[in-house]
């Protein structure tokens, strides 16, 4: 791999930092700038939106022929991580989860009608959207085979009955996709189907209370009880359920790495600050050699995730699922995103625990990354069937074709 940037992704990711922190950082230090959830308020919001649309930093994970930026998967990465350096980046830059992987999906696999119908208002910042796949026990979670919530086939129509629940953004979103079962076949049993809130047959039953700060939206608990979806508004094909979401999921579950990076390095700067001029008993506490280390060792730990997702984003744009790449850095950054915020709050002590500085914020937040889109130990399952189906090739080189 060569690591160096075009110099153009250089000149986007300078603009981003800029913006970030003259534009949105000091939103965090406002009260008036939060909702009631800990998410930036939506007056605030719109206006920032407004202002980054205007310097062209808006969507750039679209395609540009679907209204977006059209960045690569490894300029994502550099990208995000300079978005996610404030708690209300990606957001600002319509490039947060869960919009951000809806429409790279739809953009994938959407028909142009459908591009026209449901991609583009998202594009555009006038909806949201949300992705309803996750049901209560025994429904399925990390094991998509487990659905319950069920379409059956009438006429030019599918009638959906069932549950799910921690649907990220849902009280917010007018756009939905939801996975649902269409057969009992072990690999083309589920379907996606698209869905605007208006329609008749579903509701949200709650908003789930949660420990960490929310998404516009929160996490919710929805019914379906005879929701007719158009045989039109299949994502994809009847059976194609499970592409959808492994087609979703991989690129999501990376993004969240890319943005949990930029929050990992506001941590220790933060910490790196307040400890260069923090003094107690005759000396700073950069001075003392365990602050050095343990600065040192979240510098290391953080590259060795920034490489991680760098690869796995190398390997998504020549064209490979990068399921195990991308399973090592979502548990390599996860518990990485928990431990700079746990030694960020260590490190500037009782100011850290209060609300002076987005660290308590960071580490609430910061405890869901090890969850979402897949536990941890799902990822490491991942890895060791991997492991036992290439043996020694598990850490086979891509080898460059010179002919």
């Amino acid at each position: 791999m060569d690591f160096r940037i075009p110099p153009e992704i250089e000149r986007l990711r300078i603009r981003i930092a800029e913006f970030v922190a003259d534009r949105i950082i000091p939103c965090e230090s406002d009260p008036a700038a939060f909702d009631g959830h800990g998410n930036i308020a939506e007056d605030r919001l719109s206006a920032l939106r407004t202002e980054a649309r205007a310097e062209g930093l808006w969507a750039l994970q679209v395609p540009q022929e679907d209204g977006g930026g059209g960045l690569s998967r490894m300029a994502m990465a550099v990208c995000y991580e300079e978005m996610n350096r404030s708690i209300f980046g990606p957001v600002v830059f319509n490039s947060a989860a869960p919009d951000d992987g809806n429409m790279m999906v739809l953009a994938r696999l959407g028909t142009p009608a459908q591009k026209a119908r449901w991609l583009a208002p998202i594009v555009a910042g006038e909806v949201r959207s949300a992705f309803a796949m996750t049901e209560p026990d025994p429904g399925g979670g990390s094991d998509p085979s487990m659905i319950r919530t069920f379409a059956e086939r009438r006429g030019d129509r599918y009638v959906i009955r069932g549950r799910k629940w921690f649907i990220t953004g849902a009280e917010g979103a007018a756009h939905f996709i939801v996975v649902a079962r269409t057969s009992d076949d072990a690999r083309r049993g589920l379907t996606a189907f698209l869905f605007h809130r208006d329609q008749p047959g579903w509701e949200i039953l709650r908003r789930i209370p949660i420990m960490g700060p929310e998404e516009h939206g929160g996490h919710c608990e929805l019914a379906f009880d005879g929701l007719e979806v158009p045989a039109a508004n299949v994502l994809s094909e009847v059976g194609h359920g499970l592409k959808v979401t492994q087609t979703r999921l991989g690129v999501a579950r990376l993004t969240h790495c890319m943005r949990w990076l930029g929050l990992s390095k506001r941590c220790v700067e933060i910490a790196a600050e307040y400890t260069a001029r923090r003094e107690g008993f005759g000396i700073r506490l950069a001075d003392r050699e365990s602050v050095q280390m343990m600065l040192g060792d979240l510098a290391m730990q953080i590259e060795v995730g920034r490489l991680l997702v760098m690869k796995a984003a190398w390997a998504l744009d020549r064209g490979s699922f990068a399921r195990k790449e991308i399973s090592m850095a979502k548990i390599h950054v996860a518990n990485l995103l928990h431990k700079a915020a746990d030694v960020g709050i260590q490190l500037n002590g009782a100011r850290g625990y209060s609300t002076d500085t987005p660290l308590e914020w960071i580490y609430r937040y910061a405890r869901q990354a090890r969850l979402v889109d897949g536990a941890d130990e799902v990822h490491r399952m991942v890895l060791n069937r991997h492991l036992a189906e290439e043996g020694r090739g598990f850490w086979a080189w891509a080898v460059r074709d010179d002919d």
